[in-house]
């Protein structure tokens, strides 16, 4: 059977600050993020299931990304958790969503967290092929399957 990639597209707001970075980055700002999601597998071949023809039905790609990932993060400050400002979750109407993080949250670092994240809830016969997070209209980042094996 042929292998065939679906790719999904997902946009979420985020605010984030790099700590220690030495330009504009290390204050407070927000992107208006694009996540291409694909995946690659074969279609389902069986006359007697719901999905025949499909790798993946787009609903059950949605649901994973957006349960894990978009409504998580959608308008969320994300900062690293070495930046030692805790007192600013005291504030709880304008830091209810807000994640210190194990990482720079970096569109690299953040590509990489949310392609580990599809991965563990992708059913078994699928595979992530990629993940593109642009961060910026005309600046992203990317992770393939094919480089981190």
């Amino acid at each position: 059977m042929t292998k065939i990639r679906v790719t999904k597209i997902f946009n979420f707001e985020t605010a984030h600050a790099l700590l220690d970075y030495d330009g504009l980055c290390k204050n407070i700002h927000g992107h208006s993020y694009k996540m291409y999601v694909t995946i690659i597998g074969e279609p389902k071949n069986n006359d007697n299931d719901t999905k025949n023809g499909m790798v993946i039905d787009f609903g059950v790609l949605k649901k994973i990304v957006k349960d894990n990932i978009v409504d998580k993060y959608d308008h969320s400050l994300l900062v690293n958790k070495n930046a030692k400002i805790e007192s600013l979750k005291q504030t709880k109407q304008m830091f209810e969503r807000f994640y210190m993080l194990d990482y720079q949250p970096t569109c690299e670092n953040m590509v990489a967290d949310f392609a580990k994240i599809i991965k563990q809830n992708l059913p078994q016969e699928i595979e992530l092929f990629s993940v593109r997070l642009y961060e910026t209209a005309t600046s992203f980042a990317e992770w393939f399957a094919s480089d981190n094996n």
